[in-house]
């Protein structure tokens, strides 16, 4: 092979390698495109439909809780029926839910509150990754907090003490990983971190020194 012929073999190889990295980042983006307009859209559904809810309903904060909880079982059955999306989804539904509740000059708190319980429960219930989907909805919660002007630590907190409160009637390996991944997500904040941790039972240890010091 002559050196012009093993030139232009080698050239062709680079065009196809850079041909293929080409096709993959195109493909990449446009899915990655298609994600966030998913999203977009779970996110205008959800809120729509929690703000014209609760007003038709003229509801309280009990009925309030109720659409909350009955949204959530909604995206959770969508999700088993295609197969795969709740982490994905758990995020968006979050952000419009507190956004929905917002429109209507609702309890934001309650609401963030509300949908950190429901998605953990959801989560458990159809075997999906708890962790994660507790992780997703606290982002979905900030996200609404920072575009609504709401107080994301307040709301990050309530979210997170609603899917760690949700863990602990599942158990404690659930409560150790909700509490792990959700220190991560909000710990940025102070103080948000140890107010979000779940309030844990004197230790026998501790217990025994404190009786130990009140014989002394």
């Amino acid at each position: 092979m002559t050196d012009v012929e093993q030139s232009a073999t080698t050239t062709d190889i680079s065009d196809q390698v850079g041909t293929a990295g080409t096709t993959v980042k195109s493909g990449i983006v446009s899915s990655l495109k298609g994600i966030e307009e998913i999203e977009a859209e779970i996110v205008s559904l959800v809120r729509n439909t929690v703000s014209s809810t609760i007003k038709t309903t003229g509801a309280v904060a009990s009925e309030a809780v109720g659409t909350v909880r009955d949204v959530m079982k909604g995206a959770i059955s969508a999700t088993e029926e295609v197969g795969a999306g709740l982490v994905l989804a758990s995020k968006s539904v979050a952000k419009g839910v507190v956004m929905g509740v917002s429109d209507v000059g609702g309890d934001m708190i309650g609401a963030a509150t509300e949908i950190g319980k429901a998605a953990v429960k959801g989560a458990a219930e159809v075997g999906g990754d708890v962790a994660m989907v507790a992780r997703r909805t606290v982002d979905g919660v900030v996200d609404a907090a920072r575009e609504t002007g709401g107080n994301a630590a307040q709301l990050a907190v309530a979210a997170a003490n609603g899917a760690i409160e949700a863990a602990d009637s599942i158990g404690k390996s659930a409560v150790g990983a909700v509490r792990d991944i959700l220190v991560g997500v909000v710990g940025g904040v102070k103080d948000v971190a140890g107010a979000a941790l779940p309030k844990s039972a004197p230790s026998e240890a501790s217990t025994e020194a404190s009786t130990q010091t009140g014989e002394s």
